[in-house]
């Protein structure tokens, strides 16, 4: 099975919704990207993918479950002209905001 032959659930999910992080400040997140059980690269194709489709100043909201993943979003934000906000692990996931530079 190929990298990119799966995923008949939708990956990104149009949810608009508001969230407020450590910072005190609160952010509407305009998209998600649901990565879970997606491994590496997936999740940070996604994440460069629904970057490259926000305005600037939007936020999006990445979901994993892949420790790799987690750790490799963040860095990649500099090369994507985005920002790591935050990374918050949730029940079930990470939860990675990024916004769009």
């Amino acid at each position: 099975m190929g990298l990119f032959s799966k995923k008949p659930k939708a990956e990104e999910t149009a949810a608009s919704h508001d969230v407020t992080l450590s910072d005190g400040n609160t952010y509407t997140v305009v998209q998600v990207v649901d990565c879970i059980g997606d491994s590496c690269p997936r999740p940070q194709l996604m994440t460069k993918k629904t970057v490259g489709q926000i305005e600037v100043g939007q936020v999006i909201e990445v979901m994993v479950d892949n420790p790799s993943s987690m750790e490799a979003i963040p860095p990649m934000c500099d090369e994507m002209s985005a920002t790591h906000l935050e990374t918050v692990k949730d029940a079930r996931c990470w939860k990675i905001y990024v916004r769009k530079d």
